[in-house]
């Protein structure tokens, strides 16, 4: 924000201005929640659009690869096009592309309609925290970073609950056409609450357009390869093999034009700075945890316990209360405690969170997970925002919306990788532990001799109590897997607590902002 900008922010914000921090929260909390309300409809969706479980999974990364595309390219489109231009079009085609989605009958349309709903959703995340800088001063700026922040780790929380609920009640197309509604009351917020802005759309042809395109081809590729790497074999696969040199291109591409152009898309040098580049890796583990914690505890309720959609929603929805409740008192904690302090407690929760949930057998259920899931919100609130507010003030304010893209492109990329992480690890060691199993469970074996006669007497068929056995080694084995994900996951986080020693401490006296 620049200095003209910042004195004519006035010392109290009128009611157009917090019209704008409303706009721009429920646009991020929409962005938010269209990834996890979606994924809850999946199964369902796949079987009405025709899609086999492979084919159906793009509708999920389809998403993903188009929206972490667009966040780091978000500064660069406010500065082109103005801020409430930019948000009018993207609430507007994300409404048109929710519905095309809705309506959709075949899995080109709705693939098409995802990433159309990647793209535009994408930039409603970090223009938020935009918003909150140059519509609020900055006595009041802590309070719109909260909201923000209230909003954006909810939404990832509500949306398979939401989106269980009306796949199991209404219809699985309500998981898009709620969206209609919303961006209705969002776009009249947005042209009450923000000023026109000139666009100059000269800027287009003047753009960074070498680093776009290999910010485009590296991060789209690398995030296919990390979620359809595993059900390709990796390496195996030309298919992979190719994706990976386009993204290495790609981002041979982009560091490129960091010497090339005047005006990079995105200012990458600022990850060679000691606190950002921490906060960055920081920002990464979190996401791995946060994303495939939430994958892994709704597919172990719903293959080993038995519970649907709707009721494994209400078990991640545990993480959201305490961030609701630590929320309000996140500004003044961030202004009296040292933001390391925060950070290093935010880490451990995450890491007792991954550690707690190592007790798994096939008679866990839902209450086995409520401290894991209490933990895991505490750890939101303390890490999310403190990083946060560490990235912003370890730049130069001119660069603060290249922290600010870099930040949510670390965070969405962390989930990538995590959730390449659990597809890979949980179907090694699957394999690994029915092994170890079989080995110890011969045909020769006295005990299992009298567990098969134990098995067979409750079957009156021997041929069901084999078949029986090997279907509870299977899931013993499954088991036993998911506590070797949450152990990695675990040392993940552990792994990284030495970068909090790296960040710097936030300026005494200096209100806090977030772009």
């Amino acid at each position: 924000m620049s200095t003209a900008a910042a004195s004519a922010v006035p010392q109290k914000a009128d009611a157009s201005a917090w019209l704008a921090v409303a706009a721009g929260t429920i646009g991020s909390f929409m962005a938010t929640l269209d990834i996890s309300i979606v994924n809850a409809a999946l199964p369902t969706i796949q079987g009405e659009v025709g899609a086999s479980g492979t084919e159906g999974t793009w509708i999920s990364t389809s998403f993903l690869v188009s929206e972490i595309v667009m966040i780091p390219l978000t500064g660069w489109f406010v500065r082109t096009l103005g801020l409430r231009t930019f948000l009018l079009i993207c609430a507007s085609l994300f409404t048109a592309f929710s519905v095309m989605c809705g309506l959709s009958s075949t899995l080109d349309m709705m693939i098409l309609g995802r990433i159309g709903q990647g793209f535009t959703g994408g930039a409603l995340i970090p223009t938020a925290l935009t918003i909150v800088a140059t519509r609020l001063p900055p006595a009041q700026q802590t309070l719109g970073t909260a909201l923000f922040g209230m909003t954006v780790i909810l939404g990832p929380i509500i949306g398979p609950l939401l989106g269980g609920w009306l796949t199991e009640n209404v219809s699985w197309h309500y998981a898009f056409f709620i969206n209609v509604p919303i961006c209705a009351g969002l776009i009249a917020l947005l042209l009450l609450g923000l000023p026109h802005e000139t666009s100059n759309w000269g800027g287009l042809l003047r753009a960074d357009w070498l680093g776009i395109l290999g910010m485009t081809a590296g991060l789209g590729a690398l995030t296919v390869v990390l979620e359809d790497g595993q059900r390709e074999r990796w390496f195996e696969s030309e298919f992979i093999l190719i994706l990976s040199l386009v993204s290495l291109v790609g981002f041979a591409l982009l560091a490129l034009s960091q010497f090339l152009s005047d005006e990079p898309v995105i200012r990458l040098r600022i990850l060679f700075q000691r606190s950002f580049g921490a906060v960055f890796v920081m920002v990464g583990a979190v996401g791995m945890i946060l994303f495939g914690v939430m994958y892994m505890i709704p597919q172990f309720l719903a293959v080993i316990a038995g519970y649907n959609t709707e009721q494994a929603g209400y078990v991640l929805l545990l993480g959201g209360v305490p961030t609701v409740l630590l929320m309000p008192f996140m500004p003044k904690m961030l202004e009296t405690i040292d933001v390391r302090v925060m950070v290093m407690g935010g880490m451990l929760c995450f890491a007792a969170a991954c550690f707690i949930n190592l007790g798994l057998t096939p008679d866990s259920v839902g209450m086995h997970f409520v401290i894991g899931q209490l933990l895991q919100g505490c750890g939101l609130a303390l890490a999310m925002m403190a990083l946060n507010q560490a990235a912003i003030t370890s730049v130069p304010r001119a660069l603060a919306s290249d922290a600010s893209g870099l930040f949510n492109a670390a965070r969405n990329l962390g989930g990538s990788i995590g959730l390449a992480i659990i597809s890979t690890f949980q179907e090694r060691r699957v394999s690994f532990h029915i092994d170890a199993i079989g080995s110890a469970t011969t045909a020769n074996s006295p005990l299992a001799q009298d567990y098969l006669q134990a098995l067979g007497g409750q079957t009156g068929d021997a041929t069901q109590a084999a078949a029986l056995l090997v279907q509870q080694v299977q899931q013993q084995a499954l088991v036993m897997a998911y506590n070797d994900l949450f152990w990695i996951f675990g040392i993940i986080v552990v792994a990284t607590l030495p970068l909090v020693f790296l960040l710097k401490p936030l300026p005494k006296g200096v209100p806090l902002a977030m772009h």
